[in-house]
């Protein structure tokens, strides 16, 4: 008799991953401290409750990652992804669902299914034995968190956090830039041109800080307070302390020379250093912030170089519950420490619903076949599932690790095609053909359900 699989958190991932084990034929315990336990965030005991928004953004599985991702669970009969095209809402390229219904359903299939039963209550401690993947999301309970913390070594999971926006590398004007790290240091030339520069004079400079001191923020809610990483000031926070805080911090322009203009020397230099292994992807150092997504768009699109940036991810503060992933699972997304304990959804560093049901589904087929005695390996990277589960178990820089949503800048570029922005539209086309193709052949080394 094959051991059960018990699932902690009734969640996007929780509700996903439940669905494709028992659906492989694996009996299923889904543990779930709602309603008995509640969270600010939730409204009901309802299983795959959307608590923010219910869009599940773009569907457009050609030109967009988040659209890709929709059609890999769909093409693996993905119980998020079809519940949402039969609560679907009209909302021109986006999935968007009438979220009350969309939740009655998950939680009424789950319920209907003869492989899986509900437990309501809280999971408050790492089990020892079993098969269980850890799928609670940022919301995650006090008690269970500090079992992790205590585990994995971590100070805290839960934080106030400010995180620094995300730039896709060809967007940048490179007439303006340029790749240097200060004072040349590192051993190789890869090394030496670690970072990329964007200089500013004294009068961009100050119009910048007059910018940056004027936009919208997001404020705190009453009763919360900022818990910051240190060394992780919002960059709104610096300029507050004075004007010339930011030219003495991260935009300090010593050590560097533009080779644009050799003879003269930037006021201040706005700093971007690569986010994954691929080079796709730069995040801006130090800026981490708390500005509202338009009012940083268009302050940041004043520096130099950024004019016409494209963000992957836009700079942000909440609380959140995530795992320093690359450092701590395995490429089977297991606890490195505990493999009976696989992670899965937003606690695994992955934002946003699709995303989170996503790697509730590469969990569940995972441990599923594991379970029956097979070794499934994890999805090519050329998928967008894979790209998502290569960057959180060692892709992405363990240092700099912060939640990210899928995008193109995590897939490995495809051979022989030029880059650049007037060539996206060719180049996104022939991520998702390959993806498309990559993804039929890992489902088809599938087990078979019992």
């Amino acid at each position: 008799m094959t051991e059960k699989l018990h699932i902690v958190g009734g969640g996007m991932a929780g509700s996903e991953a439940a669905w494709q084990a028992a659906e492989l034929g694996v009996d299923v315990v889904l543990h779930e401290m709602r309603p008995g336990v509640g969270t600010f965030a939730h409204q009901t005991g309802l299983l795959g409750e959307m608590v923010c928004s219910n869009s599940f953004r773009s569907d457009d599985d050609v030109q967009n990652a988040v659209g890709l991702l929709h059609w890999e669970m769909r093409a693996a009969d993905g119980l998020i992804m079809r519940t949402a095209d039969k609560h679907r809402l009209p909302a021109g390229g986006a999935l968007a669902v009438d979220r009350d219904p969309f939740a009655q359903s998950v939680t009424e299939a789950l319920l209907a299914h003869p492989r899986i039963s509900i437990s309501h209550g809280e999971i408050s401690e790492l089990p020892a034995e079993g098969s269980w993947i850890i799928a609670t999301g940022p919301l995650t309970s006090s008690a269970l968190s500090a079992a992790i913390a205590k585990e994995t070594g971590a100070e805290a999971l839960a934080f106030f956090d400010a995180i620094a926006p995300i730039v896709y590398f060809d967007s940048i004007d490179m007439r303006r830039a340029w790749m240097q790290s200060r004072y040349d240091k590192g051993d190789t030339e890869e090394e030496r041109t670690a970072y990329l520069n964007c200089p500013m004079d004294k009068a961009q400079y100050e119009a910048f800080i007059d910018a940056l001191l004027a936009a919208d923020k997001t404020e705190f809610k009453e009763g919360e307070t900022a818990g910051y990483f240190d060394g992780c000031l919002p960059i709104e926070v610096m300029a507050e302390r004075g004007r010339e805080t930011l030219r003495f911090g991260p935009m300090k322009p010593v050590g560097l020379t533009n080779p644009h203009q050799p003879d003269v020397k930037p006021h201040a230099v706005v700093q971007l250093r690569r986010d994954n292994k691929l080079g796709t992807l730069y995040n801006i150092v130090g800026f981490q912030t708390k500005m509202k997504y338009g009012a940083q768009t268009s302050v940041f699109k004043t520096i130099p170089g950024l004019k016409d940036a494209s963000f992957a991810r836009l700079g942000g503060i909440h609380r959140n519950t995530f795992l320093n992933s690359p450092t701590l699972l395995d490429g089977q997304m297991r606890l490195r420490s505990r493999p009976n304990i696989r992670f899965a959804g937003q606690i695994t560093g992955v934002e946003g619903y699709v995303e989170s049901a996503a790697m509730g589904l590469l969990a569940g087929r995972l441990a599923a076949a594991e379970l029956k005695g097979i070794t499934l390996t994890t999805p090519p990277a050329t998928t967008a599932t894979g790209a998502l589960v290569t960057h959180i178990s060692g892709g992405a820089e363990a240092k700099t690790f912060q939640p990210m949503n899928i995008n193109f800048g995590l897939f490995p570029p495809v051979e022989g095609l030029k880059g650049g922005r007037r060539n996206r539209k060719d180049r996104y086309k022939a991520y998702t053909d390959r993806a498309k193709s990559d993804w039929h052949g890992w489902l088809e080394a599938l087990p078979e359900p019992a």
